[in-house]
C-alpha cells in the first residue's frame, strides 16, 4: 500500500514538473491555498485604524496587539499592513520621526457580520462609534474598511470618522448622503461589461449564462451587459438573480441549480459580492460538479474544490482585474521577515498566501524534487515575486493615502505652532476628510493615485485564469489584457502562448447552435434567441464563403457557384459554334441542301422548254428554288457567335424568305386552279388572269410580312442575351427574340399562308392534267405545317443552345420538305425518264 501511494505521488510530481517546465517563459503563478477555502465558510471583513506615534515600534508590538489566529482569508491584508507601515516608517521623507501603526477592531476580522448585528440592534442603538479611540482628549483617525461594502455601510452610517473602503468599487457608497465620510480607493468598473463581451467575441462564445446578486449593482450590470451583448449578437442562455436573503434563496436553490446544470451554455458570468448568498450558490454548484468557464471579477479569485484537477479541459475561473504594477520590495520583505517582530500565528499561515513567478526554472539545470511535505524548504531555496490581489493593492494605496494626509496635517500643525495640541493628534475630522477627498499622490511603484477621481475611464484590465491543482495548489495565469481606450481592434490582447492552459486542446465552444459552415446560411427559429438558428444550404447560384453568414451572396452573371457553394467560379462562354458537332452538322446540311437546290435550279433552267418545266409557270418554279436557297442559307445566321446584326437578320431573313417561298407555292396552287376553271370569258382574259394573278400574290404577301418585320424591329427588336440557367457553369450567348408577340405574328402569318396553300392545293389535287402538281403542293404544305406545328411546343420547352438547334432544324426540315415534295419527281422525269416528258394531245 505504501509503495502504491509512493508511486502515485511520484507520478503526480512528474506530471507537475513537466507542466512547470512548460511555463518558464509565461507570466504565471501557482499558489498554495488554505483548506478553509473549501469549507463553505463566508469570509469576514477587517477594519484597520491607522494612527501615528512619536515612539518607535517595539519588536513585540504586534504580537501583543494581535492575540488571535488570523483567518486564512484575511492574512493577505495583515501582510500588506505590515509591509506598507514598515515601508512608510523607513521612508525619511514621509512622516519623519514618526511611526505609522495600525490597530484592528477585535472581532471584526473573525466574524464581521455577527459582531455588527450584535452592535447595531434596537437594544444597542446608543453605540455610535466602535472605532473611535477615547482618552483624555478626543482624536480623529482614518479607518480602512473592507472588502465588503455592507460592513462599511453599517460602520459609516453611525460614524463621522473618515473611512477608506479598499474593496471593489460600489456606487452605493458614493451616492448616499449619509456616507460623505466614506472614500473609495478602487477604480470603477466602467468598461467591465465591454471587456467581457470582447473576450467572448475573441473565443466566439455566443451562448452565455449570467448569475448576479439581486441588488442595484447587479441589476445595473445586467443592463450594461445586455446592451453590449445585443450590439454584438451574443445571447443570454439564462439569468440567475440570486436573492440576498438566505431564507428566500434556500426556497429557490433547486431552481437555480437546475438552470445551471441543464443549460447548454459552457460559459457563465458571475457578478456580485463575495460573503453573500451568491458565494453560497457558487460553492454549491462546484460541489454538484457544474463545470463551466466562469468569467468574473478579481474578488472571485478562489479555489472551489481541492480534488478538481484536469489537464485536458478548459474549465476554471477567468477574472478581470484592474492592472497594477508589481511591488518588487514585497518579495524581499517576505523573505527577510522578522518572525520575532510579527505574530507567530501569522508566520505559520504566511505560506498559505504565497504567490511566486514561475520563471524560477529559467536558470535551473534541473527541476529538483518537489513533494507536498517540503514546501517550506522548497520556497526558501527559490526567489519568487509577490503578486497582490486587487483588494490588497487597494489597501496598500489606502495606507499611503493616509500617510500623506497625516504628513500634511503634521506640517500644518508645525506651521501653525499649535503647542496645546499634541503632535500627531488630530481633532477636526472634517479637516481630515477634506484633505483626504482631494488627495493626489504617486505611490512607491510610480503609479498615480487620486482619491477624487475613482472613475478612471481608461483603466486597463489584466485577464487571469485560475486553475486548481492537487492538494489545494492553484495556478493563476495572466492570459491577456484589455485596454478600453485603445482603438476597437487593439483593445483586447490575448497571449499567443496560452495553448498550455487548455491542456493542448482547443477552447470549448459555447453556442446555442453550431456555427453554419461555408455554403450554408442561418435560418432563425421562431420565439428563440438570435443565437439559436438552423443551417440551410444556400439557394442555387448563391454562395457563402464564411462561417455563420446571415445571407448568401448571389454570384455575378458571369460566374457560377461551385458544388459546395462556397465561392464563385468563372463561367465558360458557350454558343452554337461551327466547331460543335451539332453546329457543324447543321451547317453541312444547310450547305448541302443549298447546293442541291442550286443544282435543281440549273436543271430546270437547262430544260426550261420541256413540258414538265413549263407546266404551272416555270418563272414561279425559279422564284421558289431561289427562295429555298436563301431559306437554307439563312439557317447559317443561327450558327456562330451572335452579334446584334446577326440577331436582327436571323428572324427577318427567315420570315421574308419563307414568306416568298410559301407565297410562291400559293401562286403555283392558284395557277393550277385557274388553269382548269377559267373557261370564260375567252382565251384572252384567261391568259391575262393566268399571268397577272400569280405575280400579284408574291409581292402582296411579301409586303405584308415586311410590314410585320418592320414593326417588330421598330418596337422591340431582337438583341444579344445571356442564358445562365440552361447549363451549369456556362453562359450561353443567344439571340433574344425581343418581342415574343411579334415573333408569333410572323410565324402565324407564315402558317396562315401555308394553310391557305394547303387548302387550295387539296381542292385541286384531282384536276385532270398530266403534269398537275397540286398533289405535290398538297404534300409539301402538309409537311411544312407538320414541321412548324411540332416546332412550337418543342421550341418553348427547350432552353439555351437546344432552342437554337430546334429552330435551325425546323428551317432546314421545312425547306427540304418543300424541295423534295415539289421538285424530286420532276427532276427524276427530266433526268431519268425523258420519254415521259411530253404532252398528250
Amino acid at each position: 500500500m505504501k509503495k502504491l501511494h509512493g508511486f502515485t505521488i511520484s507520478f503526480l510530481l512528474l506530471k507537475f514538473c513537466l507542466i512547470l517546465c512548460c511555463l518558464t517563459e509565461l507570466s504565471c503563478f501557482w499558489r498554495i491555498k488554505n483548506s478553509e477555502d473549501n469549507d463553505k465558510v463566508l469570509r469576514g471583513d477587517c477594519v484597520f485604524v491607522l494612527l501615528i506615534m512619536e515612539e518607535p515600534i517595539e519588536d513585540n508590538f504586534y504580537n501583543e496587539l494581535i492575540n488571535f489566529r488570523i483567518p486564512a482569508r484575511r492574512y493577505e491584508y495583515f501582510l500588506v499592513m505590515f509591509f506598507a507601515t514598515e515601508e512608510v516608517n523607513n521612508n525619511p521623507y514621509l512622516l519623519p520621526n514618526m511611526s505609522l501603526i495600525f490597530s484592528i477592531v477585535v472581532g471584526l476580522c473573525e466574524d464581521t457580520l455577527e459582531v455588527l448585528d450584535k452592535i447595531y440592534t434596537q437594544q444597542n442603538s446608543s453605540v455610535k462609534l466602535i472605532n473611535y479611540v477615547c482618552g483624555l482628549e478626543p482624536k480623529c483617525s482614518v479607518d480602512l474598511t473592507g472588502p465588503s461594502w455592507k460592513t462599511s455601510l453599517k460602520l459609516a452610517i453611525h460614524s463621522r470618522t473618515p473611512k477608506i473602503f479598499f474593496g471593489p468599487f460600489n456606487p452605493d457608497l458614493s451616492e448616499h448622503d449619509q456616507l460623505s465620510y466614506v472614500h473609495q480607493i478602487a477604480t470603477k468598473d466602467t468598461h467591465l461589461s465591454h471587456g467581457m463581451v470582447s473576450l467572448m467575441l475573441h473565443f466566439r462564445w455566443s451562448w452565455i449564462g449570467l448569475v448576479i446578486s439581486d441588488d442595484d449593482q447587479g441589476i445595473q450590470f445586467l443592463s450594461d451587459l445586455r446592451e453590449e451583448m445585443q450590439r454584438n449578437v451574443i445571447c443570454l442562455a439564462f439569468v440567475n438573480v440570486i436573492p440576498e436573503n438566505m431564507h428566500i434563496y434556500m426556497t429557490r436553490a433547486k431552481i437555480y441549480d437546475k438552470q445551471i446544470m441543464t443549460s447548454t451554455a459552457r460559459v457563465a458570468i458571475i457578478y456580485g459580492e463575495m460573503n453573500s448568498t451568491l458565494e453560497v450558490s457558487f460553492r454549491r454548484w462546484a460541489y454538484l460538479g457544474a463545470q463551466r468557464i466562469w468569467i468574473t471579477t478579481s474578488q472571485w479569485d478562489v479555489i472551489t474544490n481541492k480534488g478538481d484537477f484536469s489537464l485536458d479541459l478548459f474549465h476554471g475561473i477567468v477574472t478581470f482585474e484592474h492592472h497594477h504594477s508589481e511591488i518588487a520590495k514585497l518579495r524581499n520583505f517576505m523573505q527577510t521577515m522578522n518572525t520575532d517582530k510579527y505574530p507567530v500565528t501569522l508566520s505559520q499561515t504566511m505560506l498559505e498566501w504565497n504567490y511566486f513567478n514561475c520563471s524560477v526554472t529559467k536558470n535551473s539545470n534541473k527541476i529538483d524534487d518537489f513533494t507536498f511535505n517540503n514546501t517550506l524548504e522548497w520556497l526558501a531555496l527559490h526567489k519568487y515575486d509577490m503578486v497582490l490581489s486587487e483588494e490588497g493593492y487597494n489597501l496598500y494605496n489606502a495606507v499611503y493615502a493616509v500617510a500623506h494626509i497625516y504628513h500634511e496635517l503634521i506640517l500644518q500643525q508645525v506651521e501653525s505652532q499649535k503647542v496645546a495640541e499634541p503632535k500627531g493628534i488630530f481633532i477636526d475630522c472634517l479637516q481630515v476628510d477634506s484633505l483626504l477627498k482631494t488627495r493626489v499622490f504617486t505611490n512607491p511603484i510610480g503609479e498615480l493615485v487620486s482619491m477624487n477621481d475613482r472613475e478612471n475611464q481608461c483603466a486597463e484590465y489584466d485577464i487571469f485564469i485560475i486553475w486548481n491543482f492537487p492538494q489545494g495548489l492553484g495556478l493563476k495565469v495572466k492570459i491577456g489584457s484589455y485596454f478600453p481606450c485603445f482603438p476597437q481592434s487593439q483593445q483586447l490582447h490575448i497571449s499567443e502562448d496560452m495553448e498550455w492552459a487548455t491542456g493542448g486542446t482547443s477552447v470549448p465552444s459555447s453556442m446555442c447552435s453550431e456555427t453554419c459552415t461555408a455554403g450554408f446560411r442561418k435560418i432563425h427559429q421562431k420565439e428563440t434567441a438570435d443565437c439559436c438558428f438552423d443551417c440551410v444550404q444556400c439557394p442555387e447560384n448563391e454562395v457563402s464563403n464564411e462561417t455563420g453568414m446571415e445571407e448568401c451572396v448571389r454570384c455575378p452573371d458571369d460566374k457560377y457557384a461551385n458544388l459546395e457553394q462556397t465561392h464563385c467560379l468563372q463561367r465558360a462562354v458557350s454558343f452554337l459554334a461551327y466547331e460543335d458537332p451539332v453546329g457543324m452538322a447543321l451547317a453541312c446540311m444547310a450547305l448541302s441542301f443549298s447546293v442541291t437546290t442550286i443544282l435543281v435550279l440549273v436543271i430546270f433552267v437547262k430544260h426550261k422548254d420541256t413540258p414538265i418545266v413549263k407546266a404551272n409557270n416555270r418563272i414561279l418554279s425559279y422564284i421558289l428554288l431561289i427562295s429555298l436557297v436563301f431559306c437554307f442559307l439563312c439557317s447559317l445566321l443561327f450558327i456562330g457567335h451572335p452579334n446584334q446584326a446577326t440577331c436582327i437578320m436571323q428572324q427577318t431573313t427567315f420570315g421574308v424568305f419563307f414568306t416568298v417561298a410559301i407565297s410562291t407555292v400559293l401562286a403555283k396552287t392558284i395557277t393550277v386552279v385557274m388553269a382548269f376553271n377559267l373557261t370564260t370569258p375567252g382565251r384572252r382574259m384567261r391568259g391575262i388572269m393566268l399571268t397577272v394573278a400569280p405575280r400579284l400574290v408574291i409581292p402582296i404577301c411579301t409586303l405584308i410580312q415586311l410590314v410585320l418585320c418592320g414593326t417588330w424591329l421598330v418596337t422591340s427588336p431582337p438583341f444579344i442575351d445571356r442564358d445562365i440557367q440552361s447549363e451549369h457553369g456556362k453562359t450561353i450567348i443567344i439571340c433574344n427574340k425581343g418581342s415574343v408577340i411579334a415573333f408569333h405574328f410572323v410565324l402565324g402569318y407564315l402558317g396562315s399562308l401555308a394553310l391557305g396553300s394547303f387548302i387550295v392545293a387539296f381542292l385541286a389535287r384531282n384536276l385532270p392534267d398530266r403534269f398537275n402538281e397540286a398533289k405535290f403542293l398538297t404534300f409539301s404544305m402538309l409537311m411544312f405545317c407538320s414541321v412548324w406545328i411540332t416546332f412550337l411546343p418543342v421550341y418553348h420547352s427547350t432552353r439555351g443552345k437546344t432552342m437554337v438547334v430546334v429552330e435551325v432544324f425546323s428551317i432546314l426540315a421545312s425547306s427540304a420538305g418543300l424541295l423534295g415534295c415539289i421538285f424530286v419527281q420532276k427532276c427524276y422525269i427530266i433526268l431519268f425518264s425523258p420519254d415521259s416528258n411530253f404532252l398528250h394531245n
